[in-house]
């Protein structure tokens, strides 16, 4: 059931129109997409916490829950009660995390709702439990940019603390995932890419320094343990919090173990991640194992290898990126589309021949040049299917084929996109200037 916007949406989605007066396609979508999270999908609950649904799944998810919300932290320096319902989220996410820091996607009760009855340690409060790095990496992300945007730090409670102390030893134990971890997960009548190998312990890894993921943020299984652009967002996550620790909590302990763990990390990165590719030099791998195996592609789901200086992994103009964007961005990455309409980043998540609008997002916001971001603007223009809203994947040669109809994190991604296109950005991220 949709709901009024209040005053500080209505006027920010004003203010972004204007850059875009001589565009009314791009107007419509902006104001569509910008308010669809706030109006269908956020759900304040009676103990101050805010749950936030996906939009056509009833579940909410730690990683996309995060990006629903981030571009509304524009609104939350100004508007307090926009402020509470985000550290809501916040203070809910961290909830989450303390129940089951291996679970992807939560219930709004402990209705014992789930996906599937999968062979994994299961409660009433879980949707799905697939364990995927980034789902611990996106609330420390809003958590800190919900402090730089408003100055609030309110949100670095006890729970905090405990819930941060968790995803330390968590990432810490899935450093050497075969000898210590107790995570398993199976599923039984389903595709390949729903289930783990080996027992539900995913195929095996040696020691890398870097921590080990069961799933991609698409929710597919990862060929290979170590996934890198989680690794590095994992990175960027524990740098945030060391200075959460040193600035805000004034806990040196704290601190000092977040930057042990993402040195650590980052040297595996470092030593493992990297690849010699014959027409693009030394490129980032998708996924390694540690044993030589190595997965050259990218996805369209966030954290991926388009999205590191979106993330805060390295600079725009870092080489070893602008090798990797090339390399995404061409036939060589096999989740890379062309067609009649449009042309990005698809997922092994959707049929082929589909790529994705949050790829196109990511792409738009780390493109250099102007005639990449107007290119890319004219092609959400040309591929919402006369919907005024985004998708998860669309056909290239037929986007009124697509998966999808209400699918919140699309929407956002799109928006923030147009908004970083009229040089306006979240206060503390990384691509702010």
């Amino acid at each position: 059931m949709q709901k009024s916007i209040p005053a500080s949406m209505k006027t920010f989605i004003e203010e972004v129109k204007t850059a875009y007066a001589q565009d009314q396609k791009a107007q419509a979508l902006f104001e569509n997409c910008f308010s669809n999270t706030y109006e269908t999908t956020i759900r304040p609950q009676e103990d101050g916490t805010t749950f936030v649904i996906t939009g056509d799944i009833p579940a909410m998810w730690l990683r996309d829950s995060a990006a629903q919300v981030r571009p509304y932290l524009m609104l939350a320096e100004h508007d307090e009660e926009m402020a509470n319902l985000i550290e809501g989220v916040i203070r809910k996410q961290f909830s989450f995390i303390l129940h089951d820091p291996y679970a992807n996607a939560f219930n709004e009760e402990a209705n014992g709702k789930r996906y599937h009855e999968d062979n994994t340690k299961m409660t009433p409060l879980l949707w799905e439990r697939k364990y995927e790095i980034d789902s611990l990496c996106y609330p420390i992300q809003l958590a800190y940019l919900f402090w730089k945007s408003t100055g609030r730090t309110s949100q670095f409670n006890d729970a905090f603390r405990q819930a941060v102390s968790l995803i330390i030893d968590t990432w810490k134990t899935e450093q050497n995932h075969e000898a210590n971890s107790t995570y398993h997960f199976e599923r039984d009548n389903c595709p390949p890419q729903d289930t783990l190998s080996h027992g539900g312990k995913g195929a095996p890894v040696a020691y890398t320094g870097m921590t080990w993921s069961g799933f991609r943020p698409s929710d597919d299984a990862c060929k290979y343990g170590y996934l890198i652009p989680a690794n590095m967002f994992a990175v960027v996550s524990l740098r945030q919090l060391e200075e959460i620790a040193e600035e805000v909590l004034q806990d040196t302990d704290l601190a000092v173990v977040a930057k042990n763990l993402a040195d650590e990390m980052d040297n595996g990165i470092q030593t493992y991640g990297k690849v010699e590719h014959p027409e693009f030099g030394t490129i980032y791998a998708y996924e390694t194992d540690g044993h030589g195996n190595y997965n050259l592609m990218d996805d369209a789901n966030v954290p991926s290898l388009l999205a590191l200086p979106y993330l805060g992994y390295c600079k725009l103009d870092d080489p070893i990126y602008q090798n990797t964007r090339k390399f995404v961005l061409s036939d060589e990455n096999p989740y890379f589309y062309k067609g009649k309409v449009a042309k990005g980043v698809g997922s092994p998540h959707t049929p082929e021949q589909y790529i994705w609008h949050i790829a196109l997002a990511i792409q738009g916001m780390t493109a250099q040049s102007s005639e990449e971001k107007e290119e890319i603007l004219n092609l959400f223009k040309a591929t919402d299917a006369d919907t005024q809203f985004m998708h998860e994947g669309f056909h290239v040669d037929q986007p009124e084929n697509f998966t999808r109809p209400w699918f919140s994190w699309a929407n956002s991604m799109f928006s923030e996109f147009l908004i970083s296109k009229a040089d306006r950005y979240v206060k503390g991220s990384p691509l702010a200037k």
